[in-house]
Formats: C-alpha cells, sequence, structure tokens
C-alpha cells in the first residue's frame, strides 16, 4: 500500500533548528518512507526483506496470553501471500511484556526460522521446568512450518524473550539468557547459545558465551545478527549487580565458535526495564540500536571497534523498542515506540539517517501501536523504506 506514504511537512522545520543547536548535522530528506498497517490487526511484527526483493513478516494474532503466530510474504510491490501458522500447537505464542514474542531470520536459500517463548500451555516443555523456547523453520517446500520444539536444556528461568540469527552457509544462532543449572538470580544468568550448522535441523547443546560476571537482566530481551562476513553478534542489558544494568554487545569473528564483549553501555537502575535492542548489518558496518533511561540509543560498529558514542533519540521519556532497517545505499531508518508501557499502547516515531549516521529531514510520528506492540520496519530494492504497525 504505496499510497499511504508518510508525508514531508514544513512542521519538521523547527526541530531540525533543534538538532542543529545539539550538534547534529543535518542532511537532505533521503530515502521515502511509506507507512502501512498489519495484515489483521496482528501484534510485535518482525519483517525482513530478502537479497531478491520478497519481504518475509511474521506477527502475533489472538488472545494476550494464548497468540497464533502468522507467516506471509510478498514481492517487492505485490500482495501478501495467504497467512502460514508457525507455531504447530495453537496458542503457544505469548504477547504480554512484548519483549517475549516472535523473532525472525532468513538463512540460506532464504529460509524463515522463528523463535519464540512459549506460553504456559506450550509443549514440549523444558526438562528442567519452566517456560520452554520454542523453534521453527519454513519447510523444504515453502508450504509450511517444522512441528515446534524446545531448545532448552541444561538451563532454567527463562524469562526476557529469546532471538535468532542465520547466515547463508546454513548456521542457525538462537540466542537466549537464563540461569545455568544449580545457580538462580539475575547476576548469575548468563546469554546462552545453541548453534545448528545444518539449516535448523539439529542443534548442539546450548552454551554459554558471555562472560562471567556479566548476569543478564532477567526480564529483558536480546537480539542476534549474523552476517556475511562470518560475523555474529548478540545485544544484551547484563546484571553485573542488582542495580548495573549496563547494555553489551557480544561480537564472534569466527562464526559462533567464541564470542567477546565489544562494548558496554552502563545504566544504573534498581529495577527491571524489559528493555528491547535491534541490530541490522549492512555494506558501511553493522547498526545496533537499544533503549536506555527512557531514550533509544543508536551507534555504528566497524572494522571490529565502535567508531561513534551512541546518539539518543526519542522522547526525553518513553522510548522504547528500536528497530534499524538499512538500504542498498546504506541509509539507516531507525523505529521506535513513544508511550507504550503496560497494557498500554501508544505511538511509533522514526528517524532517516544518511550513509554517514548523520540524521536527515526525514523524520515522524504517529499514532497507532496497540498494547503489547511496536513497530518494524524493512528496506525496498529501490533504497524506500517500509514501516508497519
Amino acid at each position: 500500500m504505496r499510497n499511504n506514504r508518510a508525508p514531508r511537512s514544513k512542521a519538521r522545520a523547527f526541530p531540525l533548528a533543534i538538532l542543529a543547536v545539539l550538534g547534529f548535522a543535518i542532511a537532505p530528506a533521503g530515502a521515502a518512507v511509506s507507512i502501512e498497517r498489519l495484515p489483521e490487526s496482528g501484534l510485535q511484527p518482525q519483517a525482513i526483506a530478502a537479497p531478491d526483493g520478497t519481504v518475509h513478516l511474521i506477527y502475533l494474532a489472538g488472545e494476550a496470553k494464548t497468540f497464533d503466530i502468522l507467516s506471509r510474504r510478498r514481492a517487492t510491490d505485490g500482495a501478501w501471500s495467504d497467512p502460514l501458522k508457525v507455531n504447530s500447537q495453537a496458542g503457544s505464542a505469548v504477547a504480554i511484556g512484548t519483549i517475549r514474542g516472535p523473532q525472525l531470520a532468513l538463512g540460506r536459500n532464504g529460509r524463515a526460522h522463528v523463535v519464540w517463548n512459549g506460553s504456559q500451555s506450550a509443549t514440549p516443555k523444558p526438562v528442567n521446568g519452566g517456560s520452554p523456547l520454542l523453534y521453527a523453520r519454513l519447510n523444504d517446500d515453502g508450504r509450511g512450518f517444522s512441528a515446534q520444539r524446545d531448545l532448552i536444556g541444561r538451563t532454567h528461568e527463562l524469562d526476557g524473550g529469546g532471538s535468532v540469527a542465520a547466515d547463508a552457509e546454513g548456521r542457525v544462532f538462537v540466542v537466549w539468557h537464563a540461569s545455568p543449572a544449580g545457580s538462580k538470580g539475575e547476576t548469575n544468568r548468563a546469554v546462552f547459545l545453541a548453534l545448528s550448522t545444518d539449516d535448523g535441523r539439529s542443534f548442539a547443546s546450548e552454551r554459554a558465551i558471555s562472560p562471567t560476571g556479566t548476569g543478564a537482566c532477567g526480564c529483558c530481551g536480546l537480539t542476534a545478527l549474523a552476517n556475511a562476513r562470518g560475523e555474529a553478534f548478540v545485544l544484551f542489558r547484563t546484571a553485573r549487580t542488582m542495580m548495573q544494568r549496563d547494555m553489551a554487545l557480544l561480537v564472534s569473528s569466527d562464526r559462533g565458535g567464541s564470542f567477546r564483549e565489544s562494548f558496554s553501555h552502563p545504566w544504573s537502575v534498581g529495577m527491571c526495564p524489559m528493555s528491547s535492542a535491534n541490530i541490522a548489518s549492512a555494506d558501511n558496518g553493522t547498526w545496533v540500536a537499544w533503549e536506555t533511561a527512557g531514550r533509544v540509543q543508536f551507534a555504528r560498529f566497524s572494522d571490529a571497534d565502535w567508531k561513534a558514542q551512541p546518539r539518543a533519540f526519542g522522547a526525553l521519556k518513553g522510548a522504547k523498542h528500536p528497530r534499524v532497517a538499512v538500504n542498498r545505499r546504506g541509509e539507516t531508518l531507525l523505529v521506535w515506540t513513544e508511550g507504550t508501557g503496560w497494557q498500554r499502547g501508544g505511538s511509533f516515531a522514526w528517524q532517516l539517517l544518511d550513509a554517514k549516521g548523520e540524521p536527515t529531514t526525514e523524520k515522524g510520528k504517529r499514532e497507532g501501536i496497540p498494547a503489547w506492540s511496536y513497530a518494524t520496519a524493512y528496506a525496498r530494492p529501490d533504497g524506500e523504506f517500509v514501516i508497519l504497525h
């Protein structure tokens, strides 16, 4: 629905002056941004555009505690396909908390991989009890998804949502944070990886990949990405102490064989903020976004080091759930929610940045985010961006 493009109005001129005072360089508008509603008033969308332009979309549909995950596809300017149900057990996904819903990755030959936190009724259950971390992949014929399976082995106390990444060589990286067997508490949690090297047919047992002592914020989400350079990334919120909940980036340069902590963005807060994060990769680097102290933070990772300090976007309070999309020209669209909360919807906002990471004049804000949801975005082959909400 290209006819729902966000207008570029003169009302944006005043905020640009503010950005200039704050030290931001203001670039021309750049790529256009279109806005669309999700099919069936879905929640918690994830969208990825494959190299051939096919867009893969997943979202939640149903009731707050017993959702199903639906998958659709479309060509660049085509209509959405009929939905496929991802979860093989009805009602086995959950939307409450907004950070436990389905996560999407595209792997070899464009195969979709989906991971999500199971609902209370979801099966199979982990050996150590609690909620399962469920996985399903698109079948070879593209007409359905495999039966859901739980990937938790030795860990327990799954809380915040997991994530999935995949590469073009058949590796699938499923990550989550939990407590190792025999331990409890946020400061003892770790980030775990279950790795597949055969397109998700089988997975090795999970292993800890975060440094000892980092902990993990129990109710917070994390995000993962794998790129064509053999790198894998995991962005998560630590719990080094009950007050120190820094954002940390784990980086692997050997296709998931080993990980190192690359950077840490500090935040001292005596609560569990239920925060989320997002990563996108392009030729000009890897772009990461997360939320800290009510603002969305945005930075670029390139050449195995940080090139700039993170920049803050969004309202002075209440910016959450950032999503990042990068087009072939290296322009980046940053999307986030404002005003959302527990059982409360709100608005979504966006900012386009040029290939150097400088804000352009393309920005805006709209109402329309229901409770337990957020917006997502992807880049079209022609370089234009689409926001789905």
